[in-house]
């Protein structure tokens, strides 16, 4: 069955009020990364409780313990269960969302209450949704990422429920408030919280499938569904020499800098041209299908899109089936920042005691942290032993995620596709994302179903830069998609 015409005509009427709503969640700075914007995090799931109580779920804040941030133990941002239909004839989607955004910039302050916070670099106030009527952005930090999409299931919820439309599926919600604070390492508390919801009688007893809006289009042209994401192994070299920093005009050729072994440790992990140079790493890889080469070929991006999203000309290669799969289905190893080292302003001829070089690498099927964490300690190793150095080395492994990967032929992905043509008027490209969501391999695992990433924002939507925005479009045809998604999972037989 399609989803009912007043549905969608019910999405349309009332577009400025969830627009307004939306408004209202924004206006929350609920911060995961900062303690002290950890009572607006709080604040913000007292605001979803309400709301989706008020349509009839059925909803329980979970405590998750206390962490340690900026020097204070505080407590966790509770997760949001939520479960609205219990009809065993009915399918039982999951729906993941997180509730916490990203800092407004790397210098924000609180200035008397939130809603005065000043930012560099945004056009307007982050905390105050604009709703540019020309371009129809909806300009707010979290309005793409992740508050607009949540809220598109409050809509749908709100379009059944006021015009009394039976929903068409079970659905039970799983909402998370720090999600920033850990998106690259796992969420700390709720990975544990799910895996003790599995079970005969615990809250996810009987979900079919999980469902999680929580990435973007590939492009701004084309809907799409994401049945892949990369995982990451985050690691720290650190190189001491001497007792303190050292005058080079004194100490220089006289004594091993660290700085010197730092900077040729760093240069023997990756080329120019992106390629690891940590033996072993390549061999890992999961090898490339006929039918997955096929989808990247079909995917429609360009080199000029690359570009764009950029803002210079410096794709590695001018085959976009090649700048593709070295962003989705190969690894990748970038280079991020060194501790330590004189950066300021002016030239200070200072030889550092002590710096600390950071990278990270992506990992795709077949890799696992264990494994890259061998390789890379072993690979840094014998290279700082060729150096005859008398400096001090250490690798240390931050923290590390495995990569996901679903079957995008799964009955949930093609009920995923079904709903973007009915709402989009044309087949979603499928895509594999190049970022990591630690939560979704988590659902994969402690349920043992299949997990669909359902995008509602577009690939310009900057959700961790300043004027992050979600066009009026997306939020309102996303909404549309959700719920029509829901009504093609409800047409499915299969188990």
């Amino acid at each position: 069955m399609a989803a009912p015409a007043q549905f969608t005509e019910y999405i349309d009427k009332n577009a400025d009020k969830f627009i307004d709503r939306l408004a209202k969640a924004v206006a929350i700075p609920s911060v995961s990364g900062d303690a002290s914007y950890r009572k607006h995090v709080f604040e913000m799931a007292d605001f979803l409780k309400s709301e989706l109580e008020a349509l009839g779920v059925k909803v329980k804040l979970v405590p998750l313990g206390k962490q340690v941030l900026d020097g204070q133990e505080i407590d966790l941002p509770p997760a949001i269960l939520g479960e609205i239909g219990n009809d065993k004839s009915k399918k039982t989607v999951g729906l993941y969302a997180h509730y916490d955004v990203q800092p407004p910039s790397s210098h924000s302050k609180l200035i008397d209450k939130p809603q005065a916070l000043l930012s560099d670099g945004w056009d307007t106030d982050p905390f105050v949704l604009k709703v540019d009527e020309k371009t129809g952005r909806l300009i707010g930090r979290g309005s793409s990422d992740d508050k607009g999409p949540l809220l598109g299931w409050i809509n749908v919820l709100e379009a059944h429920v006021k015009q009394g439309i039976e929903l068409p599926v079970n659905l039970k919600f799983c909402l998370e408030g720090k999600f920033h604070r850990m998106e690259e390492s796992g969420s700390e508390g709720l990975d544990d919280l799910i895996n003790s919801e599995v079970g005969p009688g615990k809250f996810f007893d009987g979900v079919d499938c999980v469902c999680i809006s929580d990435n973007y289009w590939l492009n701004t042209r084309t809907p799409c569904l994401t049945y892949g994401l990369r995982g990451i192994c985050y690691y720290k070299i650190n190189v001491s020499g001497p007792a303190k920093d050292l005058h080079s005009g004194v100490f220089g050729r006289m004594v091993h800098e660290p700085m010197t072994d730092l900077i040729h440790i760093m240069s023997k992990l990756v080329t120019p041209q992106g390629d690891i140079l940590v033996p072993g790493i390549n061999e890992l890889v999961a090898p490339l299908t006929e039918e997955e080469r096929k989808r990247y070929e079909s995917l429609d991006y360009s080199i000029d899109d690359v570009h764009s999203s950029a803002g210079a000309e410096i794709a590695v290669s001018s085959s976009i089936s090649e700048v593709l799969m070295n962003r989705m289905r190969y690894p990748s190893l970038s280079l991020h920042g060194i501790e330590g080292a004189f950066y300021a302003a002016g030239a200070k001829t200072v030889i550092p005691a002590r710096v600390a070089g950071k990278f990270s690498i992506r990992l795709v099927p077949d890799m696992l942290p264990v494994d890259v964490d061998r390789l890379v300690t072993e690979y840094i190793k014998s290279i700082f032993n060729q150096l005859n150095s008398k400096n001090k080395l250490e690798v240390e492994s931050l923290h590390g995620g495995k990569p996901w990967v679903a079957d995008p032929n799964h009955w949930n992905y093609v009920a995923a596709a079904k709903a973007t043509e009915t709402v989009y008027g044309r087949k979603p490209d499928l895509t594999r994302e190049g970022g990591s969501i630690p939560v979704t391999l988590t659902f994969a695992e402690a349920l043992g179903v299949n997990v669909l990433l359902l995008p509602m924002g577009r690939g310009d939507d900057g959700a961790h830069s300043t004027n992050e925005k979600l066009d009026r479009s997306n939020y309102i045809e996303g909404t549309k998609l959700l719920g029509t998604y829901l009504w093609e999972v409800s047409k499915v037989t299969e188990k």
